[in-house]
């Protein structure tokens, strides 16, 4: 039989050098596993005489007992011990400013926010906000909308054409968001009040023009709609999108096949430095496009232009973006740069709204 007091003190030797867990572990397998040392002498006692395992038996169980309470207390003093070195090491400096919360450090974009800024206006002046598929064919874009095949928006360097599909009706990327005018007025019936806000689609690439922007078109038919409720639309929508209490329009003639008659609007403003402020001064800038529906589009979705009259108008929402918040290029919306979402951006529980603010 093994000095069972030397294998004692030999294992708890072994237990006090180690400095770290692991160690500590190899020494409790050694001692205490299926093949450690004690074990084995535990597995003896089957040899021996019942006067013997009366002997030894609590002799080896107490000497478990002791290295299983030894290799407990030496845990707990290496997990203080590694606990205060990593303490010492991850110091904090509690002067030091917080980190951005992850809420805070992510970004809406300025086209999402004017999105819904422009949604925001005209749901409280009771329109609906409609949309539409982005490709489209050339009834609903052209033909429908008063465009002779002639016309120049209908040409290759103007419109992205797909492919010819089998039934040979042409495809597009919608020109403007005019067809989700046609299109409710085949599924709806008058009074209609809407708007069109979604991406169109031109041959275009400058600083102030993309080959993919966005736009809102607005629509009204009723029976009695005119001028004059055009021109407060128009206003109320552009007092409260610029936050001001009052604003100068300019309606020039101009020509769209799809109103008769049609106008081009300019808003007063002052150009002060690099700054322009809208609703003071004696300076103009175009803004929309707007008139009376030509009766020829009412005739093509089954409606009496003689019972029934309407005004619609169209504005880039990436256009009065850059007006609102000072952005100088256009093409700097689409480049994905974090920097300038980061400064332009908006947070992203700033949620416009007319009582607490469009752009807080």
């Amino acid at each position: 039989m093994t000095d069972l007091v030397g294998l004692e003190n030999q294992i708890i030797a072994q237990i006090d050098a180690a400095n770290d867990e692991q160690s500590l572990e190899e020494t409790r397998v050694s001692a205490l596993g299926k093949k450690g040392v004690v074990s084995e002498q535990m597995k003896s006692l089957g040899k021996m005489s019942p006067e013997e395992k009366k002997e030894m038996g609590p002799k080896l169980n107490g000497l478990k007992e002791r290295i299983n309470a030894a290799i407990v207390a030496k845990k707990d003093i290496l997990k203080r011990a590694a606990l205060e070195a990593k303490l010492a090491t991850e110091t904090v400096d509690v002067t030091l400013p917080l980190k951005t919360a992850a809420q805070d450090a992510g970004r809406i974009h300025p086209i999402s926010q004017v999105w819904e800024e422009v949604t925001t206006i005209f749901a409280q002046m009771g329109f609906a906000s409609k949309e539409g598929p982005d490709i489209e064919t050339e009834y609903y874009n052209f033909d429908a909308l008063n465009m002779p095949p002639s016309h120049p928006a209908r040409q290759m360097m103007d419109t992205f054409f797909l492919n010819d599909q089998e039934d040979g009706k042409k495809r597009l990327l919608r020109t403007h968001t005019s067809p989700v005018q046609i299109r409710t007025m085949i599924d709806q019936a008058p009074p209609i009040r809407i708007i069109a806000p979604g991406r169109v689609y031109r041959c275009d690439y400058d600083p102030t023009h993309t080959p993919m922007f966005h736009q809102v078109e607005g629509l009204v038919i009723d029976k009695g709609s005119h001028m004059g409720h055009l021109k407060w639309v128009l206003e109320t929508f552009l007092k409260s999108f610029f936050e001001v209490d009052s604003v100068k329009l300019r309606f020039r003639p101009s020509y769209f096949p799809f109103t008769e008659p049609s106008m081009e609007v300019d808003v007063g403003c002052q150009r002060v430095g690099n700054e322009l402020r809208i609703g003071e001064g004696d300076d103009w800038l175009e803004i929309l496009g707007c008139g009376m529906v030509n009766p020829n589009v009412l005739r093509s979705v089954d409606l009496d232009p003689d019972v029934y009259q309407g005004f619609a108008w169209g504005i880039g929402i990436d256009r009065i973006t850059m007006l609102k918040y000072g952005m100088p290029d256009l093409r700097a919306f689409f480049d994905g740069d974090t920097r300038w979402a980061k400064h332009y951006g908006f947070k992203a529980l700033d949620v416009p709204s007319l009582t607490g603010g469009l752009s807080r």
